[in-house]
């Protein structure tokens, strides 16, 4: 099923007003039609982890291949008397001609390197700033935590449940694809299996088991309308003295006779680790070692963690709230910077400079290059380097640390991925978006050839993001050149 977010609503809109009061201001002053180049890119890693998981650029394409402006956006626009009407009319008009790139979902992605970059007129360029960061900022979130979840799960499959503690609809919606691409299995969020032709799963809720005179008998109605699919909540009362005795006594009166073995049990509230120790016991005892147990219940990477680390009997995870809001740290600082302009064709690079060393921008046109070891085929580093710029693997290659420039490493047996796709080409899509599942499969891949120092979930290794020495210089020669000016203003 394709899903397009323009079905039911226009999402042109959802833009900062400033987008378009500096688009009708670009128009005013004839440079609405300049050039640009805007890098998306992020600063620091959620969790303090080592990596990011790239996701939403598919909702990022939706929106793109969809601006319109509707009368209402017109008439809306014209009542605010802030625009003229010749940036009125543009918009009636409008037709996207920009050219894209961006990171592919899936791929894990670090401080500093472009995610996406926007090559176009001024005002459409600026126009879709809002959008862009929406989408890759939310999803590259989710993406992460459910990679960390499912990390310390130590490959049990993690199933995502959040969509009723998401922020709104289009939380619980793209939250739920995001897990997925993070290495989620299934999520309980319908439309979102609907959508995205993900799996979905669901059992029953403790109303159910509430609803029947007894916990048996909600067990039993349960099993013989699901025998085989047979999955029960057993902590609605007293996991080990009722859940668990009940749910074997089911067992064997419904479905061993129909020579259907029950698939698992759910325990969601209690001391994990002791509970699942006792419950893995009581059901083998039974002769049901093959029942699998899945524990919910405001889980995260650290408290899966610690029960597994505490030798808990658990098959596999529900994750919900902490999930779905990524809420150890739930902002994703993705930004949008300005880095160049052209001028009768030719780049000119941009930089914005500030007292805190991390805000000041990479200038000019750029593409992102994955270095990999030839023997272990392990990423090694990335590269960021000018456009126009060509890594010649059968020479060597020293990268360096971009602030601490001693720091280098002689590289010699290596080769180079780009990591940046054209996505649109002077308005044109050009890019046929995976399925989820495969970029599930995608990230999973990618995540391998990472170093597990990288990938482990406290104190991680630092995964470095070099310039190019081409890009190094530029840099430095236009902070030395803004410095002097400053001296000579003096």
């Amino acid at each position: 099923m394709t899903f397009n977010i323009k079905n039911d609503r226009n999402l042109t809109m959802l833009v900062d007003f400033y987008e378009l009061t500096m688009a009708n201001g670009y128009l005013d002053n004839e440079v609405g039609n300049k050039t640009v180049y805007f890098d998306m890119f992020f600063r620091r890693i959620p969790d303090g982890g080592g990596y990011c998981i790239m996701s939403g650029v598919e909702q990022m394409i939706e929106y793109i291949t969809n601006l319109k402006f509707f009368e209402e956006d017109i008439e809306y626009l014209r009542a605010q008397n802030m625009f003229s009407e010749e940036f009125l009319d543009y918009l009636k008009n409008f037709k996207f001609s920009c050219d894209i790139w961006a990171v592919p979902e899936g791929t894990p992605v670090f401080p500093g390197e472009p995610l996406v970059i926007v090559k176009g007129p001024a005002i459409q360029a600026q126009f879709i700033e809002t959008m862009i960061l929406l989408t890759i900022n939310h999803q590259t979130l989710i993406a992460t935590k459910a990679s960390r979840i499912c990390t310390a799960a130590k490959d049990k499959p993690v199933i995502e449940l959040g969509s009723r503690r998401a922020q709104g609809y289009d939380g619980a919606i793209y939250g739920a694809r995001a897990a997925i691409i993070g290495g989620c299995t299934a999520t309980a969020c319908t439309l979102s299996a609907e959508v995205f032709n993900i799996p979905a799963v669901g059992t029953m809720a403790h109303s159910w088991v509430q609803l029947y005179d007894t916990e048996y008998d909600a067990f039993k109605a349960w099993a013989k309308t699901y025998p085989e699919n047979c999955i029960l909540l057993v902590d609605t009362y007293n996991v080990l003295k009722s859940g668990i005795p009940n749910a074997i006594k089911v067992f064997n009166e419904v479905l061993k006779p129909l020579n259907i073995r029950p698939k698992g049990v759910r325990i969601d509230s209690g001391d994990i680790t002791y509970l699942s120790k006792k419950v893995r016991k009581m059901l083998d005892d039974a002769g049901y070692e093959d029942v699998k147990i899945t524990i919910s219940n405001s889980l995260d990477e650290y408290i899966i963690k610690s029960v597994l680390d505490n030798g808990a009997k658990i098959d596999s995870f529900g994750v919900g709230e902490r999930l779905i809001t990524a809420r150890s740290e739930p902002v994703f600082g993705g930004v949008y910077k300005l880095v160049a302009v052209e001028n009768e064709g030719k780049i000119i690079p941009k930089i914005k400079i500030s007292e805190n060393a991390e805000k000041i921008t990479n200038p000019g046109f750029k593409q992102v290059y994955r270095i990999f070891d030839k023997n272990s085929h392990k990423a090694i580093a990335d590269l960021i380097a000018l456009g126009d710029e060509i890594v010649d693997e059968n020479k060597s290659l020293t990268i360096f640390n971009p602030v601490y420039t001693w720091k280098r490493k002689k590289l010699h047996r290596f080769y180079v991925k780009p990591l940046l796709s054209p996505i649109f080409v002077k308005g044109e899509l050009v890019y046929e978006n995976p399925s989820t599942l495969e970029i599930r499969d995608y990230c999973k891949e990618q995540l391998a050839t990472l170093w597990p120092e990288v990938r482990r979930l406290e104190n991680p290794h630092t995964y470095y993001v070099d310039l190019s020495k081409k890009l190094w210089n530029l840099k430095e020669s236009m902070l030395t050149e803004f410095a002097d000016t400053l001296d000579n203003e003096e």
